[in-house]
């Protein structure tokens, strides 16, 4: 009996394929990747993994399950393992399955995890810090997040808004601060909400709607009243300042609350009256007298919105709407609708959906509802609230910082920027503050109310990486703001005015100057909520600590009203976007632009713009831009302070960064979350090629995690 030799070749061909297969042989990637993170988390002998072994799969290590040649899982918990987490698990593409809890670990939690596989994630009773990093918001495929018992602080500083398969969410026993994000309706899957044991403010209005069965929101700072939808589920919620009383009331139309079903999980009452057929029968109608209740509805509704509309049409111009929040908006929030009642966020109105024919209805609005009105044409469209102080700041006196300044005396000068002069202020109690002396061309003085709308949007910031705003002075005209003091001055002073008291910057320090900018922008981009556009990155507003860790200041020109029109009177300065030249207009992507500056800068050691150069070397992104890929050419462009102490492949990456930042182009920038990415990877190849872990100049990791520090020994 013949056989073909073709098939005979195809069976060995397959014979050998199978074998691999059946030996493990694991994929070199992941192998190389979970080496990685065995190191990082020095290398613990408890696990048993074979020294020299490089078969996860085949060799049925400890913790490792795998799926053919890929690993699907990593569970290590309770093994007594210390370090910290490497920065490359994004390559094990395959896993879905990640659970550290119950170790030692610490460290910030890396910016890199894989984003199309990853379903469980347990990194719970460990010693993290810093904030959650926002390449969480990026996971769809997520199905738990347990992040309890840490040291994690900072908001929630991630979207939600993909996280439609999250069921479990656990953040509890953290330092975590700030509201609930808004993003946190689009959960619209999750079952148990663990947030107890920190320090988060606002009101749960968010979660009201969302199909929970168990919430711990214990030991917060959470006020204003407990929504109907929560009451009938698994609730603690001792240890918080909810307010008293009955419930303001819904506006007309909002669909009733079923009580008969606390969990109101998703999919479920679908009818336009939010309840199902009570008697369990067949029947999907609705009943006439809900028929009757909606129509009322309707037309109430119908009628209030005609009578604004075609009041107010002739009158409302687009600076009205941008006066229902005094705090700047962003680009991608501009169709959002603004609140219409602080103690009604739980219902928005798209004035846009009504028949305005139902103008001839002559109805009036119910007492409870807080339309603007508008009974003289000589009264503004919208009634300034009172802003109360913030809590959290202290309220100085003129006398008080007076004293501490020397009257403000020019020997305690610090700077001019572009909304005042920047005074040391020592107090008797031997503190140092720097304080902001607003121009009164900036903010008069018939705009208090404004300037405790600043205060209060400012006192909400907190972020390592942001200048800390701990008290204001708002008297006989005067508007003062006071913050943290930071005794190495500004980046600019350090990279354009050096003396002999200061030291050059080394590479290592300008690169994690970088990141913590990146940092900081991406807080205020991608945490904040509306985003906040800083508008004024550049050196002169970069302090620097005695670590020479960055502090980026509070971005005030974001909350000035008059702010681009200042702003732009100040133009030329090398930093801002081409597009800001031409509108006038500052928006996320301008940012990320001057940021590309601030970095050209540290690479450099030459200012955004020098009229003292040739004129083809004035502008220093067009000069420079040409050269950010030729490795050659590159390296004569380097700051000369240097001395040639620079890693070339981090020098290569830390431009190749520059380079897609400060593209002509903002559609084309990436977003800083992106950019906070790329300079952590840039950090950890050059870490993991040399394998030094160390201190940098007297540097300490807030704002960059230890394994973060060297890029060279």
């Amino acid at each position: 009996m013949s056989v073909d030799p073709w098939l005979m070749l195809m069976l060995m061909f397959i014979s050998s394929t199978c074998t691999l297969v059946i030996n493990g042989d694991t994929d070199p990637n992941d192998v190389s990747t979970l080496m990685s993170l065995f190191q990082s988390m020095n290398s613990p002998s408890q696990l048993n993994w074979p020294a020299n072994g490089n078969d996860p799969c085949g060799q049925s290590w400890t913790g490792i399950t795998c799926s053919g040649n890929r690993i699907t899982e990593i569970k290590l918990p309770g093994r007594g393992i210390s370090g910290t987490l490497s920065y490359n698990l994004q390559s094990l593409t395959a896993l879905t399955n990640l659970d550290l809890s119950n170790n030692n670990l610490g460290g910030t939690i890396p910016y890199s995890f894989p984003q199309q596989t990853l379903q469980h994630l347990n990194l719970a009773n460990n010693n993290f810090n810093g904030g959650i990093p926002y390449v969480f918001s990026d996971i769809p495929s997520l199905i738990s997040l347990n992040l309890g018992h840490n040291q994690l602080n900072q908001g929630l500083s991630m979207s939600f808004q993909k996280l439609t398969s999250l069921t479990t969410l656990d953040v509890s026993s953290n330092s975590f601060t700030g509201e609930l994000p808004q993003t946190m309706n689009a959960l619209s899957s999750i079952n148990t909400m663990n947030l107890q044991n920190n320090q988060f403010t606002g009101t749960i209005n968010i979660l009201a709607d969302l199909p929970l069965q168990n919430l711990n929101i214990e030991n917060n700072h959470f006020t204003g009243w407990i929504p109907e939808q929560l009451k009938n589920i698994n609730l603690q919620k001792n240890g918080n300042s909810w307010s008293s009383g009955p419930a303001p009331p819904p506006p007309p139309g909002t669909p009733p609350i079923n009580k008969n079903n606390g969990n109101h999980k998703s999919g479920e009452h679908k009818t336009l009256s939010g309840s199902g057929s009570s008697d369990g029968s067949k029947k999907s109608g609705i009943g006439g007298g809900a028929i009757a209740g909606i129509v009322i509805s309707i037309l109430v509704v119908g009628a209030i919105v005609a009578f604004f509309l075609v009041k107010k049409r002739s009158k409302q111009s687009s600076g009205d709407v941008e006066k229902l929040d005094n705090r700047p908006l962003a680009p991608h929030t501009s169709n959002e609708v603004h609140e219409m009642n602080s103690t009604q966020t739980s219902s928005v109105i798209d004035l846009k959906t009504f028949d305005t024919s139902a103008a001839s209805i002559n109805l009036k609005p119910p007492p409870h509802k807080s339309f603007d009105e508008d009974e003289s044409p000589k009264k503004p469209a919208v009634v300034k609230k009172t802003v109360a102080p913030p809590a959290n700041l202290k309220s100085y006196s003129i006398a008080d910082l007076q004293i501490a300044t020397g009257s403000f005396s020019v020997d305690q000068l610090l700077g001019e920027g572009s909304f005042g002069r920047v005074y040391r202020a020592q107090f008797d109690d031997g503190k140092v503050l720097a304080v902001k002396k607003i121009d009164s061309s900036v903010l008069p003085n018939n705009l208090s109310e404004d300037f405790m709308e600043i205060v209060s949007n400012l006192s909400h910031l907190h972020h390592p990486n942001v200048t800390e705003l701990v008290g204001y002075c708002s008297e006989h005209g005067q508007h003062l703001l006071v913050y943290e003091f930071h005794k190495n001055g500004s980046l600019h002073e350090f990279l354009h005015l050096p003396d002999e008291f200061i030291k050059p910057l080394i590479w290592n320090s300008r690169v994690k100057i970088a990141l913590g900018i990146a940092r900081a922008l991406e807080y205020l981009h991608e945490v904040c909520s509306p985003s906040i556009v800083h508008k004024n990155i550049k050196a002169a507003n970069i302090l620097l600590d005695t670590d020479l860790n960055p502090h980026l200041d509070s971005g005030l020109a974001s909350y000035i009203p008059n702010a681009n029109q200042v702003l732009n009177n100040n133009a030329g300065s090398g930093y801002e976007a081409p597009e800001v030249g031409m509108s006038g207009q500052y928006t996320l992507k301008s940012d990320v632009y001057s940021f590309g500056v601030v970095m050209l800068e540290l690479l450099s050691g030459r200012k955004p713009f020098d009229s003292s150069r040739s004129r083809f070397e004035q502008s220093l992104v067009r000069w420079a831009t040409p050269q950010l890929h030729d490795i050659d050419a590159l390296a004569k462009m380097v700051d000369p302070a240097l001395e040639g102490l620079y890693p070339v492949k981090s020098l290569s990456r830390f431009a190749d960064v520059v380079a897609l930042c400060v593209q002509p182009e903002p559609e084309f920038r990436p977003p800083m979350s992106e950019v906070v990415q790329a300079l952590v990877r840039l950090v950890q190849r050059t870490n993991m090629s040399k394998r030094t872990f160390g201190t940098d100049q007297g540097g300490s990791n807030r704002g960059v995690s230890s394994s973060e520090i060297d890029l060279y020994h």
